[in-house]
């Protein structure tokens, strides 16, 4: 005699809603499904990324009640009047025309449920469009441009005498514990601001202002992303976000109100500089990097960043401010109280005292910040410092890339080289200015 399992419908819908609610509420969040990493939205760090989850978590139950009750019901019916032997003689049940008050049931009920999802997610939307109004007198303003594939942050309440408001590329610094309203604009196309752990995406879109806020309710490294396609390396436009203590960042603004920090050039007759040995292995194009360290605590890594590093030399570093203005990097980049004017690429005034470069993809590292320097299309396919500032078929700023104005096409050949030793100089010079 051989026995048959066969499960019941009561079993498979129980089956089904445990393991719908272990998943969706993170029961297994660490165990089986990685939901808690730098970019989940089930990890919460603010007020404007809870009230979204909880919207998440309202539509979430009313819709598993939806899919348990009709798939219980269909469950039901499948296998309590599935046909046990065929019989072609066996005349047709009797058939119906539905039931009024059943239909008018479900409807109601269909209603109720919209009801159930309307009311908090409309109470969200007020809530997550600006800062409240018993809040914004507390809250602090930061304007987010959004350019192909990096991000430009203004501070309109930190001016600098003769310079405007204070500038920082792909890495935005806010205070924790207070209310951060965020105006959005891009140069280009349409770009979406996100960073998941503080608040959902809030496009930016050409010719109209727009706005957000969020709030880190503790000091914090978080990160960023664009979440609209923008071009060739959408994929890659990343930022971050670092929250600090109320003393912190009043020390970090008035540090990067400072002009750039000049390192002493050294004497006559000091001996020429060695260069520095680090891993020069060609990488993957658009291969992201990060070492351990980093990724085990970001924040002690940036804390780290805004102190010069120990191996400095100043002989490297004096030849790659040459370089700097040689090379014409100071046609894009800004850098106060040296050279550099440009504003057509990110400021760099403290650039050595950021945790990342390429908009978010590497770590700060020389030996990254070398390969960004040297095949910087290999780590951001189709970048302005690249490819010029312009279109493909009309560049008004030449990049690397030589381009012939008069035929509108690229010639093929290089319009800006730069060799090992001089990207070894450019990568202390740029690293000094913390």
């Amino acid at each position: 005699m051989r026995l048959r399992f066969v499960p019941s419908a009561r079993r498979i819908t129980a089956s089904l809603s445990l393991l719908a609610i272990a998943v969706l509420t993170g029961g297994w969040s660490n165990s089986v499904l990685p939901v808690s990493g730098p970019q989940s939205t089930f990890d919460t760090q603010g007020p404007v990324a809870r009230a979204q989850l909880d919207v998440f978590y309202v539509t979430v139950w009313v819709t598993l009640a939806i899919f348990v009750i009709v798939a219980g019901v269909l469950a039901y019916a499948t296998f309590k009047f599935r046909v046990k032997d065929i019989d072609p003689n066996r005349p047709m049940p009797p058939q119906g025309h539905g039931n009024p008050l059943v239909e008018l049931g479900l409807i109601a009920a269909s209603i109720g449920a919209l009801v159930i999802i309307a009311v908090p997610t409309l109470r969200a939307i007020w809530y997550t469009y600006d800062v409240p109004e018993e809040h914004r007198a507390n809250a602090y303003e930061v304007n987010a441009i959004g350019l192909q594939w990096w991000f430009k942050f203004e501070y309109p309440l930190e001016q600098i005498e003769g310079a405007g408001p204070l500038v920082t590329g792909n890495e935005l610094v806010i205070p924790a514990g207070r209310p951060v309203r965020i105006n959005l604009r891009t140069t280009d196309v349409i770009h979406s601001f996100w960073v998941p752990k503080l608040g959902g995406k809030v496009d930016m879109i050409p010719n109209r202002g727009n706005h957000m806020w969020l709030q880190a309710d503790n000091p914090g490294y978080f990160w960023g992303q664009c979440a609209e396609f923008c071009g060739e390396s959408h994929a890659v436009m990343r930022f971050r976000v670092i929250a600090l203590g109320a003393e912190d960042f009043a020390a970090w603004v008035e540090a990067q109100k400072q002009p750039a920090r000049s390192v002493e050039a050294p004497a006559p007759g000091t001996p020429v500089a060695t260069f520095a040995s680090y891993d020069m292995t060609r990488k993957k194009r658009n291969a992201p990097g990060y070492s351990a360290e980093f990724d085990r605590d970001p924040m002690a890594a940036w804390t780290a960043f805004q102190f010069p590093d120990k191996d400095e030399d100043a002989a490297l570093i004096a030849r790659g401010r040459e370089l700097f203005r040689e090379k014409a990097c100071v046609t894009c980049h800004a850098v106060r109280g040296h050279e550099g004017m440009g504003v057509t690429g990110p400021d760099l005034t403290h650039f050595g005292s950021r945790t990342t470069l390429a908009a978010g993809l590497l770590e700060n590292t020389k030996e990254h910040l070398h390969r960004w320097i040297v095949h910087p299309n290999d780590v951001k396919p189709g970048n302005k410092m690249w490819m010029g500032i312009g279109t493909h078929t009309n560049v008004t700023m030449t990049g690397y890339l030589a381009w012939d104005g008069e035929t509108k096409s690229y010639t093929g050949k290089r319009h800006i080289e730069v060799n090992d030793e001089e990207a070894r100089a450019l990568v202390e010079y740029l690293h000094s200015l913390k």
